[in-house]
Formats: structure tokens, sequence, C-alpha cells
């Protein structure tokens, strides 16, 4: 399976593949190689080819993203390819139990499923193909969206606000500090039919309202970074704050962090070294 995030479509890449590793070596590598860098994945039977733009490569970097895992990899450079066409190619629906699918438009509909959700294809994160947005959406489930207000902060393609508004919620701000994503968002929000949400390209969670429900699918750092803005500006009392993008090494750090502003865990999930938290503030 690709994993794609933010390829630009026609550029040289350097290909770094590591053979002979586990699953769960695998998912670590692709958190930690998207820190520095990396933007889009290959997942083989015998490993994993993590891309990169030839000229962003910090050979010394790499090293020491990896030291602790004693990895040996191979180099390849990968010349201008279309990988929007790529990742078409392999874009597979995704199921989450009988609630949710995610298929593109070329797909046929799948039957049995609460919602259909239909993503273009194209860079942004967030398809459900990665462990994380899975948990996201298996756990958007076990919540009453009716008539709430729900920031959806790291939007990526979409896919949650999009969910969040066939739930029922009554407003959605889905906010991305990408370009690319708010676009690709904008055209999945329209081909979903989706009239309550608003698109925000900004650099942080600050936000003039405040809100019933927020998820928060991006990484440990960007999370840390936002937490005061989420748990105490933007998050209302009594409101349900969702937190992914973390690895399960990250929950005693995460749960201390979130303690501090009067948030506590409702419940958790982990799925392939991933961690999904569901947190709720004091009133």
């Amino acid at each position: 399976m690709i994993r794609v995030f933010h390829f630009n479509i026609m550029s040289d890449y350097l290909q770094i593949e590591f053979k002979d590793i586990t699953s769960e070596q695998s998912e670590l590598l692709i958190a930690c190689l998207t820190e520095i860098g990396f933007e889009g994945y290959e997942e083989t039977e015998k490993g994993l080819k993590a891309f990169i733009k030839q000229a962003d490569l910090d050979k010394e970097v790499l090293l020491q993203t990896i030291a602790s895992l004693q990895l040996n990899f191979s180099e390849e450079i990968i010349p201008e390819t279309n990988w929007n066409q790529v990742w078409e190619s392999n874009f597979e629906p995704v199921i989450v139990n009988d609630f949710v699918a995610v298929r593109a438009g070329f797909h046929q509909p799948v039957k049995n499923v609460q919602y259909e959700i239909i993503i273009t294809p194209k860079m942004s994160f967030g398809t459900g193909h990665h462990a994380t947005t899975y948990m996201m959406i298996e756990n958007m489930k076990k919540i009453d969206f009716t008539n709430k207000t729900v920031l959806d902060f790291g939007t990526g393609t979409g896919v949650l606000a999009i969910l969040a508004e066939k739930l029922k919620a009554q407003k959605i701000l889905a906010i991305d500090n990408d370009k690319w994503s708010i676009e690709n968002a904008k055209e999945n929000i329209e081909k979903n039919n989706c009239e309550r949400i608003e698109l925000s390209l900004a650099e942080n969670a600050k936000s003039e309202d405040q809100y019933d429900i927020i998820l928060a699918n991006i990484n440990r750092n960007v999370i840390l970074d936002n937490l005061s803005l989420l748990a105490a500006g933007q998050l209302l009392n009594g409101g349900i704050l969702f937190l992914s993008g973390l690895l399960a090494e990250d929950e005693s750090a995460m749960v201390l962090a979130c303690s501090e502003f009067g948030l506590t865990v409702k419940n958790k999930a982990t799925r392939h070294n991933w961690l999904f938290l569901n947190l709720s503030k004091s009133v």
C-alpha cells in the first residue's frame, strides 16, 4: 500500500528503503521520518520505502533519527513522477466496521455501512488508511454530534469534518496550515454535499469561538504546541477532545500534559503502535 502525504506532483525524489522490518518498526519509521521532511511511503511485503525531495534530505539528521532503531537502508534517486497517478492507482476503499466507508469517486458504492465519504485521492493526509485516522473515525461513532459545534484541527482531506456533518453537527470549523490540504478539503466537502463546514488556512488552533468537540489528528509536537489553545481556549467546559497522531509510547507524557489543563482521559485505543485518546474537560 502507498501512503502519500504532501508530494509535489512532479519533482525528483530520493527513495530510502528499509528491508526486513516489522510492522511496528514501519509505523515508528513513518512517524519519525515525517517529522524530518519525508513526504510519502510505500509499505512492501519486506519493508518500507520512504520518499523525500532530493534537495531536502539532510543525511546526518536521517542517521540521527534512526540511530536507536539500528536499521540499514539503501538509497535510490526517483526521477520526476506523476504522484497523483501513482496515488490513484493504489487507492483502495477503507471500511471502518459497519460505520463508515471512505472511497474515491471511481470506486463502486460500498454496501452495508451507515455512511460513505467520497475522497478525491490527492496528496493530503486523512483517507482512513492510516491507523490514526481509522481510530478517530471508529471512535466518532461513540459520541453524540447532534447540534454540536466542532473544530477539526489539521483537517487534511477534510474527512473527519465531513463525517462530523454527516453525524449532524451544527457547525464545523476545519483548520489546516497547508494550502494544498485546504484546496483538497474544499473539493471533498463539495463532493460530499456538506454545507456546515467552514475552512480556514491557519498556523495554529486559535479561534474566536469555542467548541463542544475538538478533533486533532496531527502529531505530538503540534498537539503539545497548541494544547493550551485547544484545552484552555477553544474547548467548552464539559467538551470532548479527540487526540491522535500519537505513538503509544507518547501516552504518559501526553496524559500528564493534558491533566495540567483540566483534561481527563475517558477512554483510549491503540492500533499498530499508534495511540488515540478521548479526553473531557471538567465543568
